[in-house]
């Protein structure tokens, strides 16, 4: 009566949703989204590797990196963004080195490093959008972004 579950056709179907998506929001959503994906992405990387799940955690650890590279990397507008994108490219790079490691080493140490460097950049970039006040300028922003990323990479080059 009914047909049986078919896991590559629910996966086209997701895809699909997924796609859809990504042409109906915005461009500071899709961000949101890819920060959202990358700390959920090392939650469950850092649950499996406490349940010893290690084919969960290898998934995991591939689903962030290749929204940090992919996504995020990939977004960045190195010309317009200047030192601000400089500096959030050397975080995503660095990030990558780390989860290659932890995923290699099975280290949640440095699952949690890395998710603790992103934490506040999602947040700050989540309520720049949330903002009740005048819609704060890319010059009004950028430094404030800027001083939390510097003060972050600084922390970065004695890792």
């Amino acid at each position: 009566m009914f047909a049986a579950y078919q896991p590559r056709a629910a996966s086209a179907y997701q895809r699909i949703n997924v796609e859809t998506s990504m042409h109906t929001i915005d461009q500071h959503q899709l961000v949101s989204l890819l920060f959202e994906g990358v700390l959920s992405s090392i939650a469950a990387a850092r649950g499996a590797l406490a349940r010893g799940d290690v084919s969960a955690k290898c998934s995991s650890v591939s689903k962030a990196l290749r929204i940090i590279e992919e996504g995020l990397m990939t977004g960045l507008d190195r010309q317009a963004g200047g030192e601000l994108a400089q500096n959030l490219e050397a975080l995503y790079d660095y990030s990558l080195r780390r989860l290659v490691q932890a995923n290699a080493h099975n280290d949640d140490a440095m699952l949690e490093e890395v998710a603790h460097l992103f934490e506040p950049i999602a947040q700050a970039w989540t309520q720049i959008k949330t903002t009740p006040a005048p819609a704060p300028t890319a010059a009004a922003v950028a430094p404030r972004a800027e001083m939390r990323v510097a003060a972050m990479a600084g922390g970065l080059s004695h890792a």
